[in-house]
């Protein structure tokens, strides 16, 4: 019996080993690419080679049915090889031009919509959500599923100013992502501390230490060690929730979500830029998340009327000015949208001339 190869934990594994023979063959040596269609990618060689990557979409947390269903489809349509994209696409690789149809055709009947390239909506990455992780104030991937049902057609067609990438995460402390659309939580109110579990769950000094604004001290209450918060200093992050889960930071009301706006990672055509935040206070309202997506819908459908082509979404606002982004969109502007922190005197933005 051969020795089992033991796991790498750290770095970018190898691809070649599972690399397509033509990828592998080329690689650093492709001449042009195209889209024959949304969702299909068209490789040529320096050499005449030719290879078609057919993008489909999946729900990201699959189970192992759903992983066995797509590799019978790769080994019977396509050739064999397939591979993840960051946004839990898969793709699937075929030498012959004849082979991207029933591919195509296969896919769609079995649920998997092919699209996702050039000036469309591509999937929406998320964060695990109540599912894997331990600290979620909302859930990512329902959130994901309720939107990418109600933008399905901007999905498999491409017919954006540019391409849109959007994320959500289930708190703003761990995986809150640059993206042209982003949906994150944020907790409104202060953490309610459970006195009786604080000295025999949470270790004191790290919790103290873990808080960005030094609103946490050690206290005794009723006798026994436990922390209290000073709530004028609190922004309600919920990075005291992790290392000490009687801190409880969720909460069915108080708990909101808000929409962010033109991210960019990229340095393509615009710099890289940070999103900022058009619309808060959002019901965390499952399982279809309603009001958020209509916010979404909103922002996207202004976008795709009055962008030119190739801007994306935080260059077309650029253009336009923040004020007329509001004017277009009709999202009110609220006292969410100023910075009036006292612990940040250097950005304070609370004089009557509101700036952007």
């Amino acid at each position: 019996m051969s020795q089992l190869r033991m796991p790498i934990e750290s770095g970018v594994p190898d691809p070649f080993p599972t690399m397509h023979p033509l990828m592998k063959k080329n690689f650093g040596n492709w001449k042009y690419h195209d889209r024959p269609r949304p969702g299909v990618l068209h490789h040529v060689a320096h050499g005449g080679d030719q290879i078609w990557t057919v993008r489909a979409g999946t729900q990201r947390q699959m189970d192992v049915f759903t992983i066995r269903k797509l590799c019978d489809i790769a080994d019977k349509y396509a050739e064999g090889y397939v591979r993840f994209t960051i946004r839990s696409n898969m793709e699937f690789m075929v030498s012959d031009e004849k082979k991207v149809q029933p591919l195509v055709d296969t896919l769609t009947k079995e649920g998997f919509p092919v699209g996702g390239t050039g000036p469309s909506v591509t999937m929406i990455a998320h964060t695990q959500g109540w599912l894997h992780c331990d600290i979620p104030g909302t859930d990512a991937s329902g959130v994901v599923k309720a939107l990418m049902d109600e933008l399905h057609e901007e999905f498999v067609n491409e017919r954006m100013p540019n391409r849109v990438h959007m994320t959500t995460s289930c708190c703003q402390i761990n995986c809150g992502g640059q993206g042209d659309i982003a949906i994150n939580i944020q907790h409104t109110k202060p953490p309610k501390i459970n006195h009786d579990l604080v000295a025999n769950v949470c270790e004191r000094p790290a919790v103290v230490a873990r808080c960005p604004v030094a609103a946490i001290r050690p206290a005794m209450v009723n006798g026994r060690p436990s922390l209290e918060v000073d709530e004028k200093k609190c922004v309600c992050c919920g990075a005291c929730y992790p290392p000490c889960p009687p801190m409880q930071i969720n909460d069915p009301e108080n708990s909101k979500l808000a929409i962010w706006v033109g991210g960019k990672h990229s340095n393509a055509r615009s710099k890289p830029m940070f999103h900022k935040l058009v619309a808060a206070d959002i019901p965390n309202n499952p399982p279809r998340w309603t009001e958020a997506t209509e916010v979404v819908k909103k922002i996207l459908r202004t976008y795709q009327k009055d962008a030119k082509d190739w801007e994306r979404v935080g260059d077309w606002i650029e253009r336009i000015g923040w004020p007329r982004f509001f004017e277009l969109t009709e999202l009110p502007f609220t006292k969410f949208h100023i910075d009036n922190w006292r612990g940040a005197r250097a950005s304070l933005n609370a004089s009557t001339h509101i700036r952007f």
